[in-house]
């Protein structure tokens, strides 16, 4: 829903430029909801979501940094602004769920087991 709402505030403003990123993550965001909604986890063995999950979340931490300095600091429109102000908040999102995504993958790592860190909470 945040990248949703940047994406629009991206629109109305003079920083146009900048929507790609919050459509793509957005769209992404709503892939992987819809993957875990519908199990396609279980489908598919061979790919581990919670990495997917990990790497999209740092890409779009930093890629929402970037552009928020950049609207905030090059545009003086409201729309620019409020775009750059969740933009941040998005970053702030984003590094949370990276950190407790990263917690996950490293205990499951440390216990060397090809079962996912969920199988692993319910034991």
């Amino acid at each position: 829903v945040l990248s949703f709402i940047i994406f629009i505030c991206y629109i109305a403003s003079l920083a146009s430029s900048f929507m790609m990123a919050p459509l793509l993550e957005f769209l992404l965001a709503l892939f992987l909801f819809f993957a875990y909604t519908f199990k396609l986890k279980e489908k598919f063995k061979g790919l581990y979501w919670p990495l997917s999950d990990f790497l999209r979340c740092v890409t779009a931490a930093i890629i929402y940094f970037a552009i928020s300095i950049a609207a905030v600091s090059r545009y003086s429109d409201g729309a620019s602004k409020a775009g750059g102000v969740f933009g941040f908040i998005a970053t702030i999102v984003y590094a949370i769920d990276f950190y407790i995504t990263f917690n996950e993958l490293v205990t499951f790592l440390k216990q060397g087991s090809s079962e996912s860190p969920e199988e692993h909470k319910s034991e």
